[in-house]
């Protein structure tokens, strides 16, 4: 949810002031850093939804699964880092052969540790998931 209201916040903005449209990279960076938000706030369903290819009606077992690896990989960051704290975008760009966007991003853990992290995205009928 936070996303969604920083994506309108940065929207309103650039309306506003008359800026420049917002690129195609800010636009990938908000909706991978939202949904990597919604990874470690458990908000898994939310997160898996921003996966290209993944399909909420994919089998319940399988849509499941899914799930508990990211529980897994969360509580693996818990027990190594004492979890991740914040989410930062740090640059992104675009490769145009390729058509998509890695997003590079630093995960902030508690343990005052850093990782940065590069998250491919890709655009499809005008949103942004994670490739």
């Amino acid at each position: 949810m936070r996303w969604k209201v920083g994506l309108l916040g940065l929207i309103g903005c650039v309306s506003m002031l008359g800026c420049s449209e917002v690129t195609p990279e800010e636009q990938a960076s908000l909706a991978a850093k939202g949904y990597y938000e919604h990874l470690i706030h458990g908000e898994y369903e939310q997160f898996l939804q921003g996966k290209d290819g993944l399909n909420r009606n994919d089998e319940e077992e399988y849509w499941g699964q899914l799930q508990d690896n990211c529980h897994q990989f969360i509580h693996q960051q818990e027990i190594a880092h004492r979890g991740i704290h914040e989410v930062r975008v740090v640059n992104a760009k675009t490769d145009t052969l390729q058509k998509y966007t890695n997003v590079f991003m630093m995960l902030c853990f508690g343990d005052s540790t850093n990782e940065e992290v590069v998250v491919p995205m890709v655009e499809r009928n005008g949103r942004w998931l994670m490739k």
